[in-house]
């Protein structure tokens, strides 16, 4: 629709370029991708406004900007194959895949990823647990996580290949941090990018520990 049309250039412009969000296919792929396409029909109206988007059981549509920023961090590029971990109705992986990447989307709520699949085109939407990554698909040079965690599995650090990289945001709340890793020498390297605010995928939450 054109005025879903209207909406999404008002969101790049007053939303992720005022982030210095300044890769042109990143830009490229907010332009064409609609939102609208991903969130619940009760709330399509509200699809392109600077706030997160609930989907029900605790899940939720990342805000556009605070997406972009982390699409940007994670720099995929054509051609390369990614994973998309936590990927809810697949508006994150409809990014990536606009970009010229080939996705893999990993989402282990079955409502959530029968949406995905309706609404993507040329995405491989895996049901399965999201602690287990797509090991059937690896190894990727690109894996990211579609929300935040507090610790990185082995299983998922496994599916990369060597020089690729995990982008995801480690933490809760707004003192979370955008984190990159790479692999190199089969181990992985750490570094915090930024401040963004974590919303925890479900099976990344830390035990709570026992204190007397």
């Amino acid at each position: 629709m054109a005025e879903f049309a209207i909406q999404r250039r008002t969101m790049v412009d007053n939303q992720i370029r005022t982030v210095d969000v300044t890769d042109h296919g990143v830009i490229a792929a907010f332009l064409s991708v609609g939102r609208e396409a991903f969130v619940p029909a009760a709330l399509q109206e509200l699809a392109y406004l600077d706030r997160p988007v609930e989907l029900g059981k605790g899940r939720r549509l990342m805000q556009p900007a605070q997406l972009a920023k982390l699409v940007q961090l994670a720099a995929p590029k054509a051609g390369e194959k990614v994973l998309v971990i936590g990927g809810a109705t697949g508006y994150t992986a409809a990014i990536v895949a606009a970009i010229g990447a080939g996705v893999t989307m990993v989402e282990e709520d079955a409502d959530l990823a029968a949406t995905a699949k309706a609404a993507l085109s040329g995405v491989d939407v895996v049901v399965g647990p999201l602690t287990a990554g797509a090991p059937a698909g690896a190894p990727y040079d690109l894996v990211l996580f579609d929300g935040s965690l507090e610790d990185l599995p082995e299983a998922i650090a496994d599916q990369v290949v060597e020089g690729g990289r995990i982008v995801f945001v480690r933490g809760s709340g707004n003192a979370a941090r955008a984190t990159v890793c790479v692999r190199a020498s089969g181990k992985l390297s750490e570094r915090t990018a930024f401040n963004l605010p974590g919303h925890l995928l479900p099976g990344f939450v830390r035990p709570a520990a026992f204190a007397l």
